[in-house]
């Protein structure tokens, strides 16, 4: 597993810091820090690509640093800074050292390291959300870039029969095993791999991961989700909906929800055919 990299770039117009999150998501930054001034992206150094970076900075017009950062200080931040995500009486995401939830339905105990989805972050928080109106019950679920395995979690407390949780990142499955340890999750197979698996169907499908993925593999999750089966979209900005709603048409997916919050949307869809 390599360090990671953190690149900060100042940057002050929150449209342009939207479409400068989506393009380094692209790219393989995993996770971001946002203040009023800068943005601070994070990526593998292994899969760090400067003249990648340069080419997006330099249409935009900005500058950059980059850093190496050890794993000891991520933990450190996140565990100075990481506050509990409260999502109505539904659900209180927090970390092992805050106190127990009081009067919510579900709760979800993470570490989340480098990993991207602590609940903080809009897509995340809106995937939850939108998870609050599905039916899990007895379902095969399908967590596509699972991360810290947040959603994974909260699929088998809302009472999925199995979840395949997937992701390529070593650093994900690695924090992800992690968490479904902490919530002593017994429904949940952990898998790396970077393709949707062929041989599988599924009742609901969680892709909370980036545009470009979604379109790649939009054609793969419809031939494995079941008639009436259901996609939860996000990773997302608000300029992505016409074309991922345009390609999801395309295979028999019908818009049932969107949602939106600081910018970024998440979408729930349904298979008809």
């Amino acid at each position: 597993m390599s360090d990671y990299l953190q690149v900060t770039i100042p940057v002050t117009n929150d449209e342009q810091r939207e479409i400068l999150i989506a393009e380094l998501l692209a790219i393989g930054f995993e996770s971001f820090e946002e203040e009023a001034v800068l943005l601070k992206a994070f990526i593998q150094e292994d899969d760090f690509k400067e003249d990648m970076l340069k080419e997006i900075l330099n249409r935009a017009v900005l500058d950059y640093q980059v850093e190496k950062l050890a794993e000891k200080n991520w933990n450190e931040e996140w565990e100075n800074n990481f506050k509990p995500v409260v999502i109505d009486n539904f659900c209180m995401v927090r970390a092992s050292f805050h106190q127990p939830a009081k009067n919510v339905q579900h709760e979800i105990v993470i570490t989340p390291k480098m990993s991207f989805g602590t609940g903080h972050h809009a897509t995340t928080y809106m995937m939850m959300e939108f998870m609050k109106d599905v039916d899990f019950e007895g379902a095969n679920v399908l967590d596509f870039g699972t991360g810290t395995g947040i959603l994974a979690i909260l699929a088998e407390q809302l009472g999925a029969e199995h979840v395949l949780a997937i992701d390529l990142d070593d650093w994900s499955i690695e924090n992800a095993r992690e968490n479904f340890l902490l919530n002593k999750c017994a429904n949940i197979e952990l898998v790396k791999a970077d393709n949707i698996p062929g041989n599988k169907s599924f009742q609901i499908i969680l892709a909370n991961i980036n545009r470009n993925t979604i379109l790649e593999s939009l054609p793969a999750m419809c031939k494995i989700l079941v008639a009436k089966g259901e996609i939860l979209l996000s990773g997302l900005l608000e300029a992505d909906f016409g074309q991922i709603e345009a390609e999801a048409s395309r295979f028999g997916l019908h818009l049932q929800k969107k949602g939106e919050k600081s910018g970024w949307i998440a979408l729930r869809f349904l298979l008809q055919s």
